[in-house]
C-alpha cells in the first residue's frame, strides 16, 4: 500500500476503515463494561421488573382484554418496583 506524503486530508482515506473499526470497538467495549455495572449494581431488581413483565404479558395474553382488571394487581407491583 503505498502512502501519500503530504498533509490535511490527503494521507486519511486510507485509513478511514481502520479508524471507524477502532471507534467500533472503543464503543463496544465500553457497552459491556456499562451492561456489566449494571448487572452487578441493578441485576437483581431488573430480574424483579423482568419478572412482573413477564407475568403481565402473560396474563394479557390468557385473559384478553376481558380480564383488564385482573392485571391492575401486577402493574401496582410494577409501579412499586419502578419507584424505588
Amino acid at each position: 500500500m503505498k502512502r501519500t506524503s503530504g498533509s490535511g486530508r490527503e494521507g486519511r482515506g486510507e485509513y478511514g476503515p481502520w479508524v471507524w473499526t477502532a471507534y467500533r470497538a472503543y464503543n463496544e467495549l465500553l457497552r459491556e463494561k456499562v451492561r456489566a455495572r449494571f448487572e452487578a449494581q441493578e441485576g437483581p431488581w431488573m430480574e424483579k421488573v423482568a419478572d412482573v413483565l413477564v407475568e403481565i404479558v402473560n396474563a394479557r395474553w390468557q385473559a384478553g382484554r376481558q380480564g383488564a382488571t385482573e392485571l391492575d394487581p401486577l402493574f401496582a407491583r410494577l409501579d412499586k418496583l419502578l419507584s424505588e
